[in-house]
C-alpha cells in the first residue's frame, strides 16, 4: 500500500511525505467507508474524520501491525460509530449507468442490477457481518488483518463470515433460480 520511509518521514514531523502518504490512502479509505455506510455523503465524512484522525495520530503508529491494518481499524470504527449514532440514509442520487466496451447493453444492464441487488442484501447484514465481509470481499484483506483491524478474535472472524455468507446467499437466492430484481 504504502512505503515503510513515506511513513517513518511522516512520523518524523516531514509534512509532505505525510500531505503524500493521505493521498495515497484517500481512495481506500473512502471506499471503504463507502461499502460499510453505502451512503456517499456520510462515506465522504467518514473519510474526512478518518484522515484528521490519521493526520494526527500517525505518531502513535507502531510498525508491529500492518499500516492498511491500522488505517483500517480507525476507518471502520468511525464508520461503526457514524452508522450507530445516525440510522442509516438512503442517497436520493441516482447513479448513470456507464456502458462501455464490447459487452451488449442487455449484459451490462443485468450487471447493474446484479451489483445492485449485491451491495443492497450487503446492506441489509447486521453491521458487524457488513464489516467483515466488507473487508475480507471488498478490500480482499486475510482474515488475521480483518481480526486486527476489527481488534476481534479469528475465530470470531470466520463465524461472522460464515453467517454473512449465509444471510447473502439467502437475500440472493432469486439470482441462484436464474431470475432478479429491479
Amino acid at each position: 500500500m504504502v512505503e515503510q520511509e513515506l511513513i517513518r518521514a511522516a512520523q518524523s514531523g516531514d509534512r509532505d511525505a505525510l500531505i503524500t502518504l493521505l493521498r495515497e490512502i484517500e481512495q481506500h479509505v473512502y471506499r471503504t467507508a463507502f461499502y460499510i455506510l453505502n451512503n456517499e455523503q456520510d462515506a465522504h465524512d467518514a473519510a474526512q474524520e478518518a484522515l484528521i484522525r490519521i493526520y494526527t495520530k500517525i505518531g502513535s503508529y507502531e510498525e508491529k501491525a500492518q499500516f492498511k491494518t491500522w488505517v483500517q481499524r480507525i476507518v471502520t470504527n468511525i464508520c461503526i460509530d457514524k452508522f450507530r449514532r445516525n440510522k442509516p440514509t438512503v442517497s436520493i442520487e441516482e447513479h448513470d449507468m456507464v456502458f462501455q466496451g464490447n459487452d451488449s447493453v442487455e449484459r451490462q444492464v443485468m450487471s447493474g442490477y446484479l451489483a445492485k441487488d449485491i451491495q443492497d442484501a450487503i446492506n441489509k447484514l447486521p453491521e458487524h457481518h457488513r464489516s467483515v465481509v466488507v473487508l475480507r470481499y471488498l478490500q480482499d484483506f486475510s482474515y488475521n488483518e480483518i481480526a486486527d483491524s476489527m481488534d476481534l478474535p479469528l475465530n470470531t472472524v470466520k463465524s461472522y463470515l460464515y453467517r454473512a455468507r449465509q444471510q447473502l446467499q439467502s437475500l440472493l437466492q432469486d439470482y441462484q433460480k436464474g431470475g432478479v430484481s429491479g
